[in-house]
């Protein structure tokens, strides 16, 4: 049978891509489908077709869909690894990759570029260099320290003891500043302080102006983003005291019927900038930097490391922010996170664009609730 009946929206290849080696036996793919969730990136349905096809020749196609499904069962690999190959299938995004559907990546690569520029130019300015000095002169305390911390303070992004304060930092503590404890080498605990809880020398400018967005925009688009989130994705969005350098927070919500995800915004804000800051930690839950949920509703991406998620979640914030009026401080935010000018590859534009155009629809109408896996068609696609 040819490839055009059994692919009826693909291009039947050229001579030149018939003369492309083959190497597409099921071992042959399977050993290269291992080897993507081995190097912990997970790659949009369609780029997962194109690094498969390239490598092994088009008729990679057409074994892929089978192993992807049959992997997504095999203990043998990671539970992480599993859901992933189980959201792409669920969500329907590998039948749209292998049938020919445009990969939505076109339309914001450009965004995305921008983004990067901004932000690799934001590297050689002074704002930046005082940021990272400030950042360098903290100490590296052992990872159950950081997480003693994050347990007493999440939302706190900098702490140090007393003396670390006044030495490196030229900063005292304030009235009935509040203590954090942390185990120390030599003797039981330590007492440590967030950075709020000091005052003294003025800190670098982008601590100063973190996560703030501002422009001409329609303000009803928080009210419909937000209304959205609850209603539609059952993702809950608190307002809260949160620690001045942190502007929010994304994370998972258990034993709640009426919540799979929840997010913190610093009260502190205006609404342009709680708006950015909705679009950021949105996009973390969209591009299944939280996990998946059972009825699927977005990807699950949990391999990837800080700099990946972070300049994926601030790409969609600053596409969608850019497009309804608003400038932010996106740039210097993703500064932190590049090499250089390099982009990890993990970083997926299909996703970003994914998520950008949901979070853009969600701020410009009212939508209808999702359904879930019991409201859904027997091919588990939303009704």
């Amino acid at each position: 049978m040819s490839s055009v009946l059994l692919f009826p929206n693909q291009p039947h290849p050229t001579p030149a891509q018939e003369e492309v080696k083959d190497d597409a036996s099921p071992a042959a793919v399977e050993e290269h489908l291992r080897g993507i969730l081995c190097s912990n990136r997970n790659p949009s349905a369609w780029e997962l077709v194109e690094e498969i096809e390239a490598a092994l020749g088009w008729k990679a196609r057409w074994l892929l869909k089978k192993l992807v499904s049959q992997l997504s069962a095999d203990h043998s690999l990671t539970q992480l690894s599993r859901f992933y190959l189980e959201s792409i299938l669920v969500e329907g995004e590998l039948d749209k990759a292998l049938a020919g559907v445009k990969a939505p990546r076109r339309e914001v690569q450009t965004g995305i570029d921008s983004l990067i520029h901004q932000g690799t130019a934001y590297r050689s300015s002074n704002a930046f260099q005082e940021l990272i000095d400030f950042m360098g002169r903290f100490r590296d305390y052992a990872p159950y320290n950081n997480l003693l911390v994050r347990v007493q303070n999440p939302s706190c992004s900098f702490f140090a003891t007393e003396s670390d304060w006044r030495k490196r930092f030229n900063r005292k503590l304030k009235e009935d500043a509040r203590p954090m404890l942390i185990l120390a080498p030599m003797r039981p605990v330590m007492l440590v302080y967030e950075l709020d809880q000091t005052e003294g020398k003025e800190l670098p400018q982008e601590l100063n102006k973190f996560a703030r967005f501002e422009g001409e925009w329609d303000p009803h688009c928080l009210d419909r983003a937000v209304a959205n989130a609850i209603t539609r994705d059952k993702i809950r969005v608190d307002v809260k005291n949160l620690s001045s350098t942190n502007a929010g927070f994304a994370t998972r919500v258990h034993g709640d019927p009426d919540a799979k995800m929840r997010i913190a915004i610093h009260e502190g804000l205006d609404n342009p900038s709680r708006f950015g800051v909705l679009c950021h930690e949105l996009a973390h839950i969209y591009l299944g930097h939280l996990g998946t949920d059972k009825d699927h509703w977005w990807p699950s991406r949990t391999n990837l490391n800080q700099k990946t998620v972070e300049i994926e979640a601030e790409a969609v914030a600053f596409l969608v922010t850019s497009r309804l009026g608003l400038e932010g401080s996106s740039a210097p935010y993703v500064s932190r996170y590049l090499s250089g000018n390099e982009v990890p590859a993990a970083v997926s534009p299909d996703l970003i664009a994914k998520a950008a155009a949901r979070i853009e629809d969600m701020a410009t109408r009212y939508l209808e609730p999702r359904k879930t896996r019991s409201t859904k068609n027997p091919q588990g696609k939303n009704q």
